[in-house]
């Protein structure tokens, strides 16, 4: 069910009137048809949204086709030149690297960096939310980026809650119990939904999730008897945290909020302001 200040919304008229993509639509057509509550109190949040997530989308395919290659934290790399990597291979972004700069540089130059699943999952959100947000926000939120494992800021505001209600953009995990011991890293493998029953996994592609579980039974240990499956969760980023950044949404100066407010004093962290 979806419901917009305080009403139920039609998704068919949310796209003509908002003139939604094929992936946005089907967000909204997804929280409609859903026995759990999608509500927003204001149009304008669940748009921020509907944006966000067609980014993570459009993130997940682009990581995807950067050529950037599967390894264990033992076999990571990065391009020097924008990141230090760590001694239990992660990165670190480099000194004067703006974070903006180091994760473009992923997608751009991706066969310079190689890692596993979760890490990748952590990029494709920081991309997605530098596409969402205005750039000067971007930089002061994730300053001090580490990409290494679920390792992420704060400022993500990621949440990891339990539904069979997957939506696009949502980032899933396919269980694998009965893995080969010798090879960890398909104890599971993360996947953003993609929409139209795809998934993108990073050492795994694009496939839908027949092919998903597939794969990773081929990775199981001898005589196993569980199969992989799909864990009924998703992991989304706080959309309503990171609302007040919107890249859409002007940017209101301290000077000039001054200029309104005579002799009050005033303080301003990003977009919320104390009056006094």
């Amino acid at each position: 069910m979806l419901i917009i200040s305080g009403r139920r919304a039609d998704p068919d008229a949310l796209a003509m009137e908002w003139g939604l993509n094929e992936v946005q639509r089907e967000v909204v057509e997804r929280m409609a048809e859903s026995r759990e509550e999608f509500s927003y109190p204001q149009p304008e949040l669940l748009q921020f949204e509907l944006r966000m997530r067609d980014h993570l989308v459009r993130s997940a395919r682009a990581l995807y086709a950067s050529g950037i290659a599967f390894s264990t934290y033992e076999r990571s790399r990065a391009n020097p030149a924008y990141w230090d990597r760590t001694e239990l291979g992660g990165f670190r972004l480099r000194q004067g690297i703006l974070p903006s700069q180091g994760i473009i540089n992923i997608f751009q130059e991706g066969r310079k960096y190689a890692t596993e699943c979760a890490t990748a999952m952590v990029i494709i959100l920081y991309h997605a939310v530098l596409q969402s947000i205005r750039r000067e926000d971007f930089e002061r939120l994730f300053a001090d980026i580490l990409l290494y494992d679920w390792r992420y800021d704060q400022d993500l505001d990621l949440r990891t809650i339990p539904t069979t209600t997957f939506l696009p953009g949502d980032i899933l995990y396919f269980a694998n119990p009965d893995h080969n011991p010798d090879k960890p890293q398909w104890q599971g493998e993360n996947a953003v939904d993609l929409g139209r029953r795809l998934y993108y996994g990073h050492g795994a592609g694009i496939r839908d999730a027949e092919s998903m579980i597939e794969f990773l039974n081929e990775q199981r240990r001898v005589g196993a008897t569980r199969s992989a499956y799909l864990v009924p969760q998703a992991t989304r980023p706080g959309f309503a945290y990171l609302f007040p950044y919107d890249n859409r949404r002007p940017q209101v100066r301290f000077e000039q909020r001054a200029a309104d407010m005579g002799s009050r004093i005033t303080a301003q962290i990003g977009s919320l302001f104390w009056e006094w």
